[in-house]
């Protein structure tokens, strides 16, 4: 590559310019010093010329390649002829660095760079923020400071502006963008933060000339070296594609020099300005870059440039000419240049368009792309370019590069500056055309169109820039050409209605471009420049830019066209039709809506006419190139009309804001024919997809069929297309358009009075639905007002009630679905208070709840009852409902609300809802209801309904009669003939109807019909009446004979004359041939006439329905024969409820109202039918229908009976199997007198279904899951909670959790006693203890293993693995990982009937003595293996193997038994000391077991009992014997140890208790369990006392030894803690115990003087923890229930329930603690015995002795951490943190909350050994359990093991609502009960079974 820089600004380089070689060695800083003095002189020519050459050779240095030897241009010019290998020599950054530190100190001009830097920020007018960030970065985005919908602030000065009470939300960002704090076009001024309020050009001083002088001067060739930088590291691809890595290779060597250029436009507004002017200036660029010198490389670079111009296809002006003028000599228009490639001058870019037709080919099936000729306005926009200053060719180098994000966040923090912004928008607008063709060849579109959208919406959202733009820069021709020659490269054949002669042409689908939406960004700028006024005005003024748009949207008219598959599935369903809609929303109907949010005003009337002008154009050459006339091609539909709907929404604009009279506008009546023919097709055709006759055809059609009427599509496709309907049929002939339809919807060979007929074009199982589906389209048709006449807010409100109805919703999924205004800038803003407004006059607002199955509910709105009453309108929601299920589910909901108030008991019909008022434009629409042909299809649907013929359902009648009430409600003027007699009809000439009003039709006899029927049908066989002789129909006038009714014959007629009329030209009427295709009956059997005895009129049939949906004959009676005031003031509701008979009733009494007539004829066919004897005809339908009933009452009640009868098997079933019913009858307690007390317990087996006692050979288990649990570790000492840090100076330091105290308790004995002893000194598992909870099931140990079998056979995935022995407990499918042995023998309750016997308690202690040297004699033996004993190992082995390795081994030498024995009463330790927490933390509440049932202690006893038994406690170290004797020679045996034993204060006296009894042979007496308690409390109270003395200060400890020994011989000494407390005083004062200063440390402690009151109290606290976990053993291994109590008395009630309080009565003294006192060896004796120990050991460790002897007692109930209220306080302080073992910022930040520590979810930097960070923190903080908040989701995810669920978040909104992913970014906020939940699970370990969804996350998280 070259490699010296280009010529000198003034000119050549003239050789003695250049500095001598030692000035670049001399020091940097003094030459720049120098050259500054040089050039400040005024006459610098000398400095400047220095200067230049300094730059040159520094710059040249910068060639990565040049460094070669000298650096010489000879040497340069090699290396760059010697190829392109990379740098030789010197690391490849050095000489840039080299480069940059000397711009940096020209730049500084000597001083400081530094220094520089903070003199010129001095100088910024800091009225802008203009922070430019990237993707995924947080900001914010506030609707009501907004001006423009793309504002956004940073997140700093959001928090420093006020925006409370606004409607902001935070986002991530997607494309990246830039902070508008300042911009007063885009935000409103309230909103801008502290920062920039301050209008800033007043208070900033001048900048001082010299300051930024070397800037000016460096900065150009700084700027000119990065661009020749950038061209000689571009190679155009051999290929179409840039080699990426080369690209990258590139700028990465530049990524210091554009760091450098961004932290220069960081310095503020002094220095962008300087910038703005190099980049700017016309003439540097042209002195430096033109390559004209004699430099070599300086004409290389310049070559390689014009290449690189070339190559995009771009040519400059100069070559333009030529070939334009080659084109003209070869005869075609220099305009029209065929091909999408631009000129043909650049040869290269035909032959690649070529190529890439190739491939494109393939890709997308057979179908070969079309080529349009464009002609443009200018073909210039497309293919030239020229470039006149930096700043042009640094974009046009961006582009070619694919946008590098560091350029293009250079160029954008340079916006701040106006002049530059105004020069960047032109040039970026210069560079569009070729924007889009990059685009089009790019890898990375996506990356690439977030990159471009990153700066146009900075520019574009500025209207006054937009508009300038416009102007001076032709904006919008560019937009609109490129957009159109965008599309052009993808455009197919039509295949719609005429296949081989179409000339319309398509986007087709199936292409890149637009199945990945990479036209976005190109359409993203187009909307966001026409929402500003000014502009969109230009172009709706501007013909020439209506037409091309036109052409754009026709390219979309009929694409993604579907055939329908006859015969078999499709192989291969394609999903193009999410490109298709995307396309027409954001290419079509976004733009739309922004032209429409502009033609509001009368004013605007003109731009309505010109684009309806436009777009009837396009219509009509559509029409034509796709060959139409008046039928559409069968079986093929499209649903993208995008031509149609710009015309509906323009028109409904005009009549609705512009007041356009509606006729002005329309075309003629054919064209309105042809325009309602495809819309109606797609309501056919959504009918047919629903009657699933397009099932072949795959899914994706269903999915089209809603996404057409989904919420984000449906106002611009479905609304128009309906809109567009009911403007065609307000101007068209009724009959005309009725007939259509029923000709569309294939039904009307249904339509006819006899009772069989042959459908050629539906089946019969479609008819139905199809029939259903027509006529809900013309009651959608001619109930629907959104654009006839509603206003905004009705509209709004009618949208809302539509969805409640449906379901109740969450306040977001509402603003979901409630379609709004796609365009942003209309106005209609969801969330604006409208939607507030009405939101709360329609709904009630119900706060979320919790179920007790654990699912959480979100806060939900529901409909208030008024608007059930009042506004449900199932026509409304049957319009709205992507799912045909939510019309249901809105029926049902609507029959409960009945149901419940009252109103109407069966099952109610959809209501009649009154419409609003017609806008008079649309006034026809109502012809429809007063039309023959309407009422032919009624008076037949009727007749047949009530004929019972097949095919018809309640839902058709329910439309017909919908559709009657319409057409009374909105009948035309008093009917003329009220006078006419009643044998009028004679007069009737037609032989259907007489008129066309409904009115008096309704009561028009028809007495006989000629049909024709297929000759099977049983009409052919009856005899003709006589009147009916002859066959012409003059001489049966009398009779009335009907004609045989057919639609398509009256249509073809009616469409004739219309054509007839319009066009006189003949050879289009010959064209009905495209029908007879498929309307002829080919094999059908032929069809005969049969003339049918009516003599019925629709009044009569309605009230012959009448008496069929009653059941009754006459059952109808006209209600104004009781009360004449009904006609007066007919009182007819609004809004009616009711079923069929409810509609008949108030149909019939409108007809009445409505002429007297009617009302004369209604009385007299009720008098007719009156008769007793009903007519035959009559009676054999009844029949039918009477057997009917009958026969489905009978079937009824045999259902009910058999459910019943099944209802009650399976609550039997229920009760054997879980006991609902009986709560009492416990499992264990079956027994119910004293004298059955030996039978055993009785076990049922929920898998083998038996009942039996557990034995040896086959014994029982409970299902129990066995987990490690570290909630008793998280207990603290002190009441205050903790909360999460949200700030540095916040943090959480785990030393007083309870687990961290026993901690540093054991090591500290290990550290002085022997270890044997120690171990048996404390109990471990305050972390990753084992605990056991069972569902209360049994089943027996084999059949459980056959269950295992079976379910590692079954491969369904289970959400548990069955390997590691996990299952789900057979009856309640509760999870469970173990079976725990049930130990044969008697019942718990065996001991109670051993009452107090009366022996000494000396005895008893004797005799527990003499059972625990028995240790080997044990009920099962040990030697013979039972199954029994097998299963209790193999559930130890659980046990052990639930908890990890390092929460089991405590003991200096691994592996030894005693650790073992510590880790089994550990593990019964800890289920206690759970089950006690879970009580709440004392036992006050007593009772039963919380769930008797459920708790397995028992069994976990015997257990652990059966494994304690193996390890011998040699009886010298016995603790008993310790607690029980006095030793002889207690020195001696002090002596001999090398580590003595711990000393009994020391020890745990639970601890103790538990090592006693597991050792004891089970099962236990409990006269015996109760002595061991009464030795064990005297141990515990002198440890009280001793911890006590400790407390207290000296002087006091001298005043209780006193007066102790005062009351030494007073007759109870030894039950008074005074004397005793004293007694130990003594003691311990003979040790070193008390010597050393103990006043600062531990007298601090406890300030409070200690009156006797305080003593008895600390010393019951002291002593409580352990009555609690006793009375809970006693109550598990001998039943019994715990005594409730209060607070206060909770000591005294547990001490006298253990038997401690001998006779406990209330006697006149106070009671005392130390009344529960039994010495068994006097306390005088025994108490300096246990001293003595404490004080031999304080001889040698004095300092530790204190500790050791004062116990925590007191430990709070576990809770996680407090959350702050506002979720925003965690978010910004944990979302930008780092993580401490990696530094970096996490991904996927977590935090647990448990204790507070801040991990990486998923982060693979912080992997140990396979496992990832949260689930090593689970195992290390919780023992296998992780909570844990993921701080960008606000979601809770737990952690068990090794599954994972997620479980909610516990920041709900305002409306209640989650918000996982932050995806609404509205404010959060704590909800405390859910927090509760969380907690309630977490410390009662019920995860696994109350949250459903686990998984496995293999170690990933």
């Amino acid at each position: 590559m070259a490699a010296a820089a280009a010529a000198a600004v003034g000119g050549q380089p003239s050789p003695q310019s250049e500095p001598p070689q030692p000035d670049l060695g001399r020091d940097k800083a003094a030459t720049a010093a120098h050259l500054k003095e040089a050039l400040s002189r005024p006459d610098n020519r000398a400095g400047a010329e220095e200067l230049q050459a300094l730059l040159e050779r520094v710059l040249s240095a910068e060639r990565p390649l040049a460094r070669a030897e000298g650096g010489g241009e000879e040497a340069a010019a090699a290396a760059a002829g010697g190829g392109s290998g990379g740098a030789s020599g010197g690391g490849p950054g050095a000489a840039e660095e080299e480069a940059l530190e000397w711009c940096k100190c020209l730049l500084a001009g000597g001083g400081g760079y530094e220094e520089f830097c903070a003199a010129v920020r001095a100088y910024d007018p800091a009225a802008l923020c203009g922070l430019v960030w990237t993707a995924n970065f947080v900001a914010y985005r506030c609707r009501t400071c907004g001006i423009s919908p793309c504002m956004s602030l940073c997140a700093e000065c959001f928090h420093q502006g006020d925006h409370t009470g606004h409607d902001f939300n935070m986002f991530r960002s997607q494309a990246g963008g830039a902070c508008d704090c300042g911009d007063s076009n885009v935000m409103r001024e309230s909103g801008f933060c502290k920062r920039h309020q301050i209008k800033s050009s007043s208070n900033i001083p001048c900048v001082p000339k010299d300051l930024l002088m070397m800037s000016e001067f460096v900065l150009p060739r700084f700027i000119f070296c990065l661009i020749q930088y950038l061209r000689e590291g571009y190679n155009e691809p051999a290929v179409d594609v840039p080699s990426e890595k080369d690209l990258h290779k590139v700028l990465q060597l530049l990524g210091p020099q554009i760091s450098f250029l961004e932290d220069l436009t960081k310095m503020g507004g002094a220095m962008r300005s300087v910038l703005t002017q190099v980049l700017t200036n016309q003439q540097n660029y042209k002195d430096l870059s033109s390559g004209l010198g004699e430099n070599a490389c300086a004409k290389k670079s310049h070559e390689k440039y014009l290449i690189a111009l070339k190559g995009s296809g771009l040519a400059f002006p100069e070559d333009k000419l030529t070939c334009g003028m080659q084109d003209q000599a070869a005869g075609t228009s220099s305009v029209a240049v065929s091909g999408f490639a631009g000129a043909t001058g650049t040869s290269e870019q035909v032959d690649s368009s070529d190529e890439e037709d190739q491939d494109g080919s393939q890709g997308v099936g057979k179908r070969k792309r079309v080529k349009l000729s464009s002609s443009v306005k200018d073909q210039s926009i497309m293919d030239v370019l020229k470039h006149k200053s930096f700043l042009e060719e640094l974009l046009f180098w961006t582009i070619k590069y694919e946008f590098p994000q560091k350029m293009v966040t250079f160029l954008l923090n340079m916006l701040p500056d106006q002049d530059y912004k105004i020069a960047f928008t032109k040039t970026f607008v210069q560079h569009y055309a070729f924007i889009m063709k990059t685009l089009k060849k790019s890898h990375e579109s996506d990356t690439m169109s977030n990159r471009i959208v990153h700066i146009s919406v900075q520019l574009f959202s500025n209207e006054e820039l937009a508009r300038q733009v416009t102007e001076e820069c032709q904006l919008l021709d560019i937009m609109v050409t490129v957009l159109l020659y965008m599309m052009e490269s993808c455009l197919i054949k039509s295949e719609l209605q005429d296949e081989e002669n179409s000339l319309h042409v398509v986007v087709n689908c199936g292409e890149a471009l637009l199945k990945n939406n990479t036209y976005w960004p190109l359409v993203s700028d187009f909307i966001n420049i026409l929402s500003h006024q000014s502009v969109a005005k230009k172009f709706l003024e501007d013909h020439g830019l209506l037409v091309t748009w036109m052409n754009f949207v026709s390219f979309f008219q009929g694409m993604n066209l579907n055939k329908r598959e006859l015969n078999e599935h499709v192989e291969f369903e394609s999903q193009t039709y999410y490109a298709a809609f995307a396309a027409e929303l954001e290419a079509c109907a976004q733009p739309m809506w922004g032209l429409l949010s502009h033609c509001k005003i009368r004013e605007t009337q003109e731009y309505t006419r010109n684009v309806v002008r436009y777009c009837l154009e396009a219509l009509q050459d559509w029409f034509d190139a796709i060959n139409f006339v008046d039928e559409p091609a069968p079986n093929q539909v499209t649903f993208h009309l995008p031509l149609h709907r710009y015309y509906a929404m323009f028109l409904s604009k005009a009549v609705k804001c512009q007041e356009l009279d509606l006729d002005s506008i329309l075309p003629d009546q054919e064209m309105l024919m042809k325009l309602m023919i495809h819309p109606l097709q797609i309501q056919a055709s959504l009918s047919e997809i629903h009657s699933n006759m397009w099932v072949r055809n795959g899914l994706q059609i269903k999915g089209q069929a809603m996404t057409y009427v989904q919420s984000h599509f449906c106002n611009s496709m479905i609304d128009p297309d309906i809109y567009l309907l009911q403007v065609c049929a307000s101007r068209l002939d009724p009959d005309y358009f009725i007939s259509s339809v029923f000709e569309r919807f294939k039904v009307v060979d249904l339509l006819t009075m006899a009772s069989q007929h042959q459908n050629t074009i539906l089946d019969s199982e479609h008819e139905r639905s199809m029939l259903e589906g027509a006529l809900t389209f013309l009651v959608i048709l001619l109930s629907l007002r959104l654009h006839l006449g509603m206003t905004d807010d009705e509209i709004l409100r009618a949208e809302m009630v539509a969805q409640l109805c449906m379901n109740d919703r969450t306040h977001s999924s509402l603003l979901d679905l409630i379609p709004e205004n796609p365009n942003p800038k209309s106005g209609i803003i969801p969330g604006s208070y409208s939607f507030e407004s009405v939101l709360s006059a329609v709904a009630d607002f119900k706060a979320p709840v919790f179920e007790p199955g654990g699912s959480m509910q979100q806060g939900m709105y529901t409909p208030k009852a008024e608007v059930w009453d009042r506004e449900f309108d199932p026509v409304m929601v049957i319009l709205r409902t992507v799912y045909r299920r939510d019309v249901q589910s809105a029926m049902d909901r609507y029959t409960a609300f009945l149901k419940q108030s009252g109103k109407f008991p069966g099952n109610p019909w959809p209501p009649y809802k009154k419409r609003t008022p017609l806008h008079p434009s649309y006034k026809g629409l109502m012809r429809l209801l007063h039309c023959k042909t309407l009422h032919i299809v009624l008076f037949t649907l009727l007749y047949k309904i009530l004929m019972d013929h097949q095919n018809l359902s309640e839902h058709v009648l329910c439309m017909v009669l919908y559709l009657i009430e319409l057409g009374l409600e909105n009948s035309p003027e008093e009917e003329p003939d009220e006078e006419e007699p009643v044998g009028g009809q004679e007069r009737c000439h037609d032989s259907w109807f007489p008129g066309s009003n409904l009115v008096s039709n309704m009561r028009h006899f028809i007495n006989y019909v000629r049909v024709r029927v297929p000759e099977t049908a049983p009409e052919v066989k009856r005899e003709p009446p006589a009147s009916t002789s002859s066959d012409s129909f003059a001489s049966t006038q009398n009779s009335g004979t009907a004609q045989v009714f057919s639609l398509v014959a009256e249509r073809r007629k009616k469409f004739q004359e219309i054509i007839n009329r319009n066009s006189g030209e003949a050879n289009q009427v010959v064209r009905p041939k495209t029908s007879n295709k498929w309307s002829a009956p080919g094999s059908t059997p032929q069809l005969t006439t049969a003339i049918l005895e009516i003599k019925e009129s629709i009044l009569s049939l309605l009230i012959k329905l009448h008496h069929k949906l009653s059941g009754k004959q006459n059952s109808y009676y006209p209600p104004w024969l009781d009360d004449l005031e009904i006609l007066i003031q007919p009182e007819i509701p609004k809004y009616s409820h009711g079923d069929g008979m409810t509609a008949v009733e108030r149909i019939l009494l409108k007809a009445a109202l409505q002429s007297r007539l009617n009302k004369r004829i209604i009385e007299e066919i009720c008098k007719k039918v009156t008769p007793p004897v009903p007519p035959k005809k009559a009676s054999s339908a009844e029949k039918k229908t009477l057997d009917k009933e009958e026969r489905r009452q009978k079937a009824r009640e045999r259902q009910q009976k058999l459910l019943a009868e099944f209802a009650s098997r399976q609550k039997s079933f229920m009760e054997t199997a879980m006991d609902v019913d009986s709560p009492e009858t416990d499992i264990a307690m079956e027994i119910v007198t004293p004298e059955q007390q030996v039978s055993e317990a009785v076990y049922d087996c929920v898998i083998c279904g038996q009942s039996g006692p557990s034995s040896e050979e086959r014994p029982t288990g409970l299902v129990v899951l066995l987990q490690a649990s570290s909630v008793l570790g998280q207990c603290r000492n002190s009441t205050e909670p903790k909360k999460l840090p949200t700030t540095e100076e916040e943090q959480i330091y785990p030393w007083d959790t309870c687990a961290a105290v026993h901690d540093v308790r054991l090591s500290l004995l290990q550290r002085f006693f022997k270890d044997s002893s120690c171990l048996q000194a404390v109990s471990i598992g305050w972390e990753g203890g084992v605990y056991v909870q069972t569902c209360g099931h049994t089943l027996h140990i084999d059949c459980h293993k056959s269950y295992m079998e079976s379910l590692r056979n079954d491969q369904v995935l289970q959400g548990f693995s069955v390997e590691k022995g996990e299952f789900t407990c057979p009856l309640c499918r509760q999870f469970a990982n173990s079976v725990l042995p049930c130990y044969p023998g008697n019942n718990v309750e065996n001991s109670l009937w051993q009452c107090h016997s009366n022996k000494s308690l000396q005895e008893l202690i004797k005799e527990v003595e003499e059972l625990q040297e028995q240790l080997g004699i044990f009920p099962v033996s040990i030697s013979s293996e039972t199954n029994l004993s097998k299963e209790m190992e193999s559930v130890m082995k659980d046990i052990k193997s639930t908890t990890q390795r390092k929460y089991t081994d405590y003991s200096k030498t691994p592996g030894s038994p005693d650790n073992d024995f510590l880790f089994m009463y550990s593990v019964a330790r800890t289920n206690l000391e759970l089950e006690l927490i879970h009580r709440g933390g004392n036992l006050c509440s007593g009772g039963a077991s919380t769930a008797g049932k459920r708790s397995c202690l028992n069994q976990l006893f015997h257990v652990l009992a059966m494994h304690m038994r193996l390890y011998s406690i040699d009886s010298a170290y016995n603790p008993w014997k310790k607690l029980t004797r006095l030793m002889q020679d207690i020195n001696s045996q002090l002596c001999n140890e090398e580590q003595p034993e711990v000393p009994v204060l020391y020890r745990d006296v639970s601890s103790l208790l538990l090592i006693q009894i597991l050792t004891m042979p089970q099962p236990l007496h409990k006269e015996h369990f109760t002595c061991i308690v009464k030795v064990l409390f005297t141990l515990l109270y002198t440890q009280a006392l001793a911890a006590l003395s400790v407390k207290c200060s000296e002087e006091e400890r001298l005043a209780w030894k006193d007066l102790g020994t005062l009351k030494k011989n007073t007759c109870n000494a030894e039950k008074s803690w005074e004397v005793l407390l004293s007694l130990v005083i003594n003691e311990l004062s003979k040790g070193k115990l008390y010597l050393e200063g103990e006043t600062e440390e531990l007298g601090m402690v406890n300030p409070i003087a200690w009156s006797p009151d305080n003593i008895e109290r600390y010393l019951q606290q002291f002593c409580l923890p352990f009555l609690r976990i006793t009375s809970l053993l006693q109550h598990h291994l001998f039943g019994g229930d715990l005594p409730s109590c209060q607070e206060e008395e909770e000591f005294t009630v547990l001490a006298s329930c253990l038997g401690l309080l001998p006779s406990f009565s209330q006697t006149a003294h106070p009671f005392t603690s130390a009344a529960c006192l039994d010495w068994s060896v006097p306390a005088f004796d025994i108490i300096p015995q246990w001293c003595f120990e404490v004080t031999s050991f304080s001889e040698r460790h004095a300092e530790q002795v204190k500790v050791l002897l004062i116990q925590e007692s007191k430990w709070d109930l576990p809770h996680l951490l407090q959350l702050p209220e506002n979720y925003n306080t965690i978010f910004q302080y944990y979302h930008r943190k780092t993580c401490s073992v990696c530094t970096k910022v996490p991904k996927d930040p977590a935090v647990c909350l448990v204790c507070g520590t801040f991990v990486c979810l998923k982060g693979l930097c912080c992997k140990q050994q396979s496992y990832c960070e949260c689930v090593l923190h689970s195992q290390n903080c919780g023992a296998g359990t992780g909570i844990f908040l993921l701080i960008n989701a606000s979601v809770i995810i737990i952690i068990r093991g090794h599954r994972f669920c997620l479980w909610g978040s516990v920041y709900l909104d305002a409306h209640g609502e989650e918000d996982r992913d932050l995806r609404r970014g509205k404010p959060l906020y704590i909800c405390k009960e859910r927090y509760k939940v969380l907690e309630q699970q977490w410390v009662s370990h019920t995860f696994d079974h109350i949250n459903k969804r686990w998984g496995p996350h293999y170690n990933g998280l």
